[in-house]
C-alpha cells in the first residue's frame, strides 16, 4: 500500500473502526463515541520516532483539555513512521512515559493498533491478531474515566479477548478478508479501489 494523502487515511480508519471495531463489536465501547461524534482522527505524516513522540505529546495534551462531552478519544495515524511492529511495539514504553512526564497518569493512556500486531504466544497468520490491525499504524488516545465507566456497564469486560477470539475463528480469514474489502470500498465511497490505491 502506497503512502495515503490524510484524507485516504482517515476515511480507511473511520472505515476500520465501523466496519471490523464496531461492526464486529471486537470493542463494546466504540459505539457510542463513534455514534456521537466524539473520536478525533488526526494522521501524522512524520517520519521520526522523535517527531511522533511530540506530536503524541500534542494530542495527549488536547484531549486531557477538551470537554469530554466534545472530545472522548483520539487516534492517531502515523503511515510513515512505526511501520514495522517491533518497532512500534518498543515505541509504547516512551508513549507511557509521555503520559507520565505530562502528568496525565490516571487521567490518559495509550492503547495499540498495527497492521501487523501480534499478540505474544501467536503466530503471525493467527486470526486472533486482526482485532487490532488497523489499517496503518494506530496510537489509540484513551481517557482513564471513560474506560472506567465502559468497564462498569459492561460487567463481563474481561471476556472481550475471548469473545473476539470467537468471533474471529468463526469469521475465518476469508470472512476477514471480506470486511477488508468491505473498508477499502467505503473508504473510496463505494467505489473499489484500483492497485495504486485510488478509486476507479
Amino acid at each position: 500500500m502506497t503512502t495515503p494523502g490524510p484524507e485516504l487515511a482517515i476515511a480507511r480508519t473511520r472505515a476500520w473502526l465501523q466496519r471490523a471495531v464496531v461492526g464486529l463489536n471486537l470493542c463494546p465501547f466504540a459505539k457510542a463515541v463513534e455514534a456521537k461524534g466524539q473520536v478525533r482522527y488526526v494522521v501524522c505524516d512524520d517520519t521520526h520516532p522523535e517527531d511522533l513522540l511530540d506530536t503524541l505529546c500534542q494530542e495527549l495534551t488536547r484531549l486531557a483539555e477538551a470537554d469530554p462531552d466534545e472530545l472522548d478519544t483520539t487516534l492517531l495515524i502515523h503511515p510513515q513512521v512505526l511501520t514495522d511492529f517491533l518497532d512500534y511495539n518498543d515505541f509504547l514504553d516512551q508513549a507511557d512515559a509521555a503520559i507520565e512526564g505530562l502528568g496525565y497518569a490516571g487521567v490518559l493512556q495509550v492503547a495499540s493498533f498495527h497492521p501487523q500486531y501480534q499478540f505474544a504466544g501467536s503466530a503471525p497468520d493467527d486470526i486472533e491478531n486482526a482485532s487490532n490491525r488497523s489499517p496503518y499504524p494506530t496510537l489509540h488516545l484513551l481517557r482513564e474515566a471513560s474506560v472506567d465507566r465502559a468497564v462498569a456497564a459492561f460487567p463481563e469486560a474481561e471476556a472481550i479477548y475471548e469473545t473476539n477470539i470467537r468471533t474471529l475463528r468463526e469469521l475465518g480469514a476469508e470472512g476477514w478478508a471480506e470486511v477488508q474489502a468491505a473498508i477499502e470500498r467505503d473508504a473510496h465511497g463505494g467505489a473499489a479501489p484500483t492497485a495504486d490505491g485510488s478509486a476507479r
